[in-house]
C-alpha cells in the first residue's frame, strides 16, 4: 500500500528531541541517596516471570525478528506523472500566458515492504506496490539498489524484483500455508507509515477467506498490526516460516483496525515461479461472462437455489464457445468441483491445466447436460 510517509517523519525527530532532553533530566536529578525516582532493587517477579512460558515465547520472537531482519526489505517507489494546472483552464489567462497545455510534471513516491527469496537477489512484494512506477528502489540494512521488475500479476496481487547485491543476501524459510489454523500466532514485518522493520504480534484470525475481493482468492486474515506500508511484507508463524504476503487491511479510515489479509505462501510460490520463468502468469480460460441473477429468476429457470454460475455471454472462437456452452447456461460443476457462485469459478479455473479437457455440467432449459471442453491458455494483453 502506497503512502506518503513526510509528515509523519518530520515529527519524529521533534520527538526524539525532546524525549531525549526528558530523559538527560532526570539522569541528573540525584542526591546523595541516589536515584531519585523507581525502586533500585531488582523486580520481586523477574525471576519467576524468566521460567515462564511467556518468557520463552517472548525469546522465539527476539530470534524471530533476528533472523529475519535482514531478509525484509524497504522498498521505495518513484513515479512522473503530469499534473494539470487549473490555473490554464481560464481561456483568458491561456491567452495571456500561451497556449501550452498547462501540466507540470511531478514525482509521485511510495512505500512497501519486501522479503528476499534467493541469495543471488529475488525479491517478492505486491504487485500494488510497484504498478505503473517508472522506478523501485530496494533498501537493505541503509544500502540501496534499483530493482528490475521481473514480472507482476495483478489478479494475485504478487510482484517478483530482482537486485544485484554485492554479496549473498539472506532468503527467508517457507512454511506449509495448508497447515495454518485458526489462533496460530502470526508476525508482521514491514515499513509501515516508513517505519523501518516495525515486528507486530497477533494470531490467525480466519483462514480461507475469499469474500475479500472478488477474483474470490483465498487469503489468510490476522489481527497482527497491518498498516499502510506493510504491503508486500512477509507474515511468519511461530517456528519463523513465512506463511504469507500481507496484501491489505480492511479499514474505513485509513489505517489499523484489527484486520488484514495475506496470500498463502503456497499460492505465492507457483505464482512467483511463473514470474521468474515466464515474466507473466499463465492462466486457463474459459471464455465467459458470468451475471448475477436473482431467486426469482433462478426460479423460474428451474433452479431450486440459486446456485451456479449463469453465462451471460461468450466468446466468439474461445474454449466455452467451442465446446458447446450457450448464453443462458448455469455452470453448475466442473468435474467434481460443485460451482456455487463465479468465485468458485475462478478459483477452479485457476487450478485447472492448459490443454486440460474438462467435464462441465450446465443447467438448460430445465435440464442438466455435460460437456467436454478443452482449456486454452488465457489471451494475453
Amino acid at each position: 500500500m502506497k503512502y506518503k510517509a513526510k509528515k509523519l517523519l518530520i515529527i519524529i525527530p521533534v520527538i526524539i528531541i525532546i524525549t531525549a532532553a526528558g530523559i538527560n533530566h532526570f539522569s541528573c536529578s540525584r542526591d546523595n541517596q541516589g536515584v531519585l525516582f523507581g525502586n533500585s532493587g531488582q523486580s520481586p517477579i523477574k525471576a519467576e516471570a524468566e521460567s515462564t512460558k511467556a518468557f520463552e515465547i517472548q525469546n522465539i520472537f527476539r530470534k524471530i525478528f533476528s533472523q529475519y531482519k535482514d531478509s525484509v526489505v524497504f522498498i521505495t517507489t518513484e513515479q512522473l506523472v503530469k499534473i494539470r494546472n487549473p490555473f490554464f483552464d481560464d481561456p483568458i489567462m491561456r491567452e495571456f500566458f500561451g497556449r501550452g497545455e498547462g501540466s507540470q510534471v511531478q514525482k509521485r513516491t511510495g512505500l512497501g515492504t519486501g522479503f528476499i527469496l534467493s541469495e543471488d537477489g529475488y525479491i517478492c512484494t505486491n504487485h500494488h506496490v510497484i504498478h505503473g512506477v517508472d522506478k523501485v528502489i530496494v533498501n537493505i540494512n541503509g544500502k540501496n539498489y534499483e530493482a528490475k521488475i521481473i514480472g507482476s500479476d495483478e489478479k494475485t496481487d504478487l510482484a517478483l524484483l530482482k537486485i544485484e547485491p554485492k554479496g549473498k543476501l539472506a532468503p527467508v524459510y517457507f512454511g506449509d500455508s495448508d497447515k495454518v489454523q485458526v489462533g496460530d500466532w502470526a508476525i508482521a514485518i514491514g515499513n509501515p507509515f516508513g517505519l523501518d522493520k516495525t515486528f507486530t504480534v497477533g494470531v490467525v484470525s480466519a483462514i480461507g477467506r475469499r469474500d475479500v475481493d472478488f477474483m474470490g482468492g483465498s487469503h489468510i486474515q490476522t489481527d497482527a498490526s497491518i498498516n499502510p506500508g506493510n504491503s508486500g511484507g512477509p507474515l511468519i508463524n511461530i517456528y519463523g516460516e513465512v506463511i504469507g504476503i500481507n496484501r491489505m487491511i480492511y479499514s474505513k479510515s485509513g489505517g489499523y483496525m484489527g484486520i488484514g489479509f495475506a496470500i498463502p505462501m503456497n499460492t505465492a510460490k507457483s505464482i512467483l515461479a511463473q514470474l521468474q520463468k515466464n515474466k507473466r502468469v499463465k492462466r486457463g480460460y474459459l471464455g465467459v461472462s458470468i451475471i448475477p441473477i436473482s431467486d426469482e429468476d433462478a426460479k423460474q429457470i428451474g433452479l431450486e437455489e440459486n446456485q451456479g454460475a449463469f453465462v451471460g455471454e461468450v466468446v466468439n472462437g474461445s474454449p466455452a464457445y467451442s465446446g458447446g456452452i450457450r448464453v443462458g447456461d448455469v455452470i453448475v460443476k466442473i468435474n467434481s468441483k460443485n460451482i456455487i457462485d463465479v468465485k468458485d469459478l475462478f478459483q477452479t479455473m485457476e487450478e485447472i491445466g492448459i490443454g486440460e479437457t474438462v467435464t462441465v455440467s450446465i443447467w438448460r432449459n430445465g435440464e442438466l447436460k455435460k460437456l467436454y471442453i478443452n482449456i486454452k491458455e488465457r489471451p494475453y494483453k
